[in-house]
């Protein structure tokens, strides 16, 4: 499967951040956002419950205490039927990051997330080994070019700032462009 840059994401080494980091600049592909949410949701019966939440985020490492996971689901049930549909769990995917003080705090849950050697770097190994988690199937090489496409200081991992200046290019490019349609990232 060929991939871009724009497939490095977010999601967590704790629930919460899985929950609460934007992946958006990985699930702007709808195919891609089915394929996670689907992931998600096990029993395949096009919603998300609190115990599928549960399971897929132990999948990826991450404990979260009963009341954070009760919490996370509420803010994301928009709705308020107990459950994420597709479309609730697609407006959290594509949200873009907040710019503000909030936004800087999901942004590092998006990059620790992927950094589950928790060394300030993502390297090709985690990347990886988190988007399999999450169900995109991607080879090595894929990953070692997304990280290559992104990695300004040539040391072949992704550092905090450089995954920071991805993100903000990515949001830029999803604005709206003059004929009111969204711009794709490269």
């Amino acid at each position: 499967m060929a991939t871009d840059s724009n497939q490095i994401t977010a999601s967590n080494a704790d629930t919460e951040q899985v929950l609460k980091s934007k992946p958006s600049f990985l699930l702007q592909d709808n195919a891609e956002l089915r394929k996670v949410f689907d992931r998600f949701d096990a029993n395949g019966d096009g919603k998300i419950s609190l115990s599928e939440l549960d399971s897929v985020l132990k999948s990826l490492g991450s404990s979260v205490p009963n009341d954070e996971l009760r919490a996370v689901m509420e803010d994301l049930d928009t709705d308020k039927d107990g459950f994420i549909n597709i479309d609730e769990f697609a407006v959290f995917c594509k949200e873009p990051m907040a710019s503000n003080e909030a936004g800087a705090s999901e942004l590092r849950d998006a990059f620790d997330l992927y950094d589950q050697d928790h060394n300030g770097l993502i390297s090709q190994s985690e990347l990886h080994l988190v988007l399999n988690r999450l169900g995109i199937t991607c080879s090595k090489e894929d990953c070692q070019r997304m990280i290559h496409s992104v990695d300004s200081d040539g040391d072949g991992n992704v550092n905090f700032e450089e995954f920071r200046k991805m993100m903000s290019n990515n949001s830029n490019s999803e604005a709206p462009n003059q004929n009111g349609t969204a711009a794709t990232a490269p």
